[in-house]
């Protein structure tokens, strides 16, 4: 039965704008503060409107996750109690799109932008984690050909590559990107860290890879592992970078 317009969720798309813009001189931060024992995705003060991704969802269900597509790419994300919603994003020179859905998936809103400061870092390499479960914590782990590993303990990489945020209370995204991946093999690892006290939930993790975001070869590959227990640790893929 399909709802009357005056009754469906209503959503906007405050930020990013439609059109055209420069980011250059912009502060954008990507990799945010973890404040435990409760850590989730949001916007840090003094983040520029261009590394923002932000709006409100009237008459949204309440207690369920809207969906986020950012460039095909599509995520659970969380919705505060007044229906508004707000996370950083790093996007890439060139043209971007984002797309919010309500919680229902009956109303939505889009919006495309092309970013023409050609001096932008790009994430060569974006690795986006997303589950699809509230209260439980899983943990990205990225493993690159150089030895290095990218996790909640140890963020930052030292050839520049960084996870964002270790999100503790549910549905993600934890995101790893690196603007000079060294080539050769990796590997994206999903932990189960805890689910509070149902120890029994499942929630069914995905992993989105993308590589040479915003050029003639990119590549988007995404894929869907249920997490069973707490303490499972899951080798989701392993993939070489020529």
């Amino acid at each position: 039965m399909l709802l009357p317009l005056w009754a469906q969720a209503q959503v906007t798309i405050d930020a990013p704008k439609s059109g055209w813009r420069n980011s250059a001189g912009a502060r954008e931060d990507y990799t945010q503060a973890v404040n435990y024992p409760a850590a989730s995705v949001n916007l840090q003060p003094g983040q520029a409107e261009t590394a923002q991704i932000r709006g409100r969802i009237a008459g949204a269900v309440k207690g369920k996750p809207a969906t986020l597509v950012v460039n095909g790419v599509a995520m659970p994300m969380e919705v505060g109690e007044d229906g508004s919603y707000g996370r950083p994003y790093g996007f890439g020179s060139g043209s971007n799109s984002v797309e919010v859905r309500s919680p229902d998936g009956r109303s939505r809103a889009r919006t495309q932008f092309v970013d023409s400061y050609q001096g932008k870092t790009q994430a060569r390499l974006r690795i986006v984690l997303s589950w699809d479960s509230a209260g439980t914590d899983l943990d990205l782990h990225v493993v690159t050909p150089d030895g290095g590993h990218a996790w909640y303990g140890n963020r930052v990489l030292k050839d520049g590559g960084a996870l964002d945020v270790d999100v503790t209370t549910g549905y993600g995204p934890e995101i790893f990107s690196s603007a000079a991946p060294v080539k050769g093999n990796y590997h994206a690892y999903v932990n189960y860290y805890g689910s509070g006290e149902n120890t029994a939930m499942l929630t069914v993790a995905r992993i989105s890879i993308i590589t040479n975001e915003g050029t003639p070869r990119e590549k988007l590959q995404s894929f869907q592992v249920p997490m069973r227990a707490a303490g499972e640790l899951t080798l989701v893929k392993s993939f070489v970078l020529p």
